[in-house]
């Protein structure tokens, strides 16, 4: 997860260099051969990490000839986070616009057991919310669906794919999906589903909004959520407003995914995009 305060993974860290935000990475830390590795990638975060006497969590993606993803991923030491350990990382109070992303929700098990306790202190202390919960390792059910009617109230902004909405919502049409996760956020933000090749929407109290994405021929698509994530934060930090979001996440992600080695548009390159439209 980040904090990604106002104003001016390991590529997830770049992606939001490149766009001129100041992040944090909260997390925690494995006693294995692979923590000091993975801190030595966020060095500025990493010293406030606890450790915890456990391995570090490892995840292996595969890319099919379709460009679908599976992720392969141990227990590790995401399992044990807590929300004392998030809470600690962060300021007592956020200045206007700094937004807290969480994501993993269903990897980071001791920390899910207390998301309504969590995302409410976030909004008590002033952050804007965004989760991005990837795929329940079990699938849906009606019983999960419930846990997580607990707290989406004090979410802001829910960043799902499609077939995560579908899941989480139990609709069968996308619109259907959009329209009734984005009734049950705290009406500050709202639910935007990335398609793929075919943009993103976004549903909120105000409006329902559609973006496109331009064809691009695709290496690996890997991360490509992740890559939209960052940029479409990235707008709503520096206030743009949100169909502008929505076209800077498909940027991201569309040069990130069409890319080897990987690429991300800079800072300038989304200023320019805002003054072509």
């Amino acid at each position: 997860m980040s904090y990604v305060p106002a104003g001016p993974q390991v590529t997830v860290r770049w992606r939001w260099r490149r766009c001129r935000c100041r992040i944090g990475a909260i997390a925690n830390q494995g006693d294995d051969g692979f923590s000091h590795w993975l801190a030595s990638h966020f060095p500025h975060s990493a010293a406030y990490w606890p450790r915890y006497a456990c391995e570090t969590s490892l995840t292996v993606g595969v890319t099919h000839p379709d460009n679908e993803r599976s992720f392969l991923s141990n227990h590790g030491h995401i399992t044990v986070l807590t929300a004392d350990d998030v809470l600690a990382q962060l300021p007592s109070q956020a200045t206007s616009g700094d937004i807290v992303l969480l994501c993993g929700t269903f990897l980071c098990l001791e920390l899910y057991d207390h998301y309504p306790a969590l995302l409410a202190a976030l909004q008590q202390r002033g952050f804007c919310v965004a989760v991005d919960t990837g795929w329940p390792p079990a699938g849906w059910s009606d019983g999960l669906r419930l846990q997580i009617g607990n707290w989406l109230a004090d979410c802001d902004w829910l960043l799902l794919n499609e077939v995560e909405a579908l899941g989480l919502s139990g609709a069968e049409l996308l619109d259907e999906s959009g329209k009734q996760l984005a009734a049950r956020l705290s009406g500050r933000g709202g639910c935007v589903i990335k398609c793929g090749a075919e943009g993103a929407r976004l549903w909120s109290a105000a409006s329902v909004q559609y973006a496109a994405a331009q064809p691009v021929t695709v290496v690996d698509t890997i991360g490509a959520g992740d890559s939209f994530n960052a940029g479409f934060l990235t707008a709503l930090l520096y206030h743009q407003p949100s169909h502008t979001a929505l076209r800077w996440g498909i940027e991201v992600a569309s040069q990130a995914i069409s890319s080897s080695p990987r690429r991300y548009p800079s800072w300038q390159q989304l200023q320019l995009s805002n003054e072509v439209r």
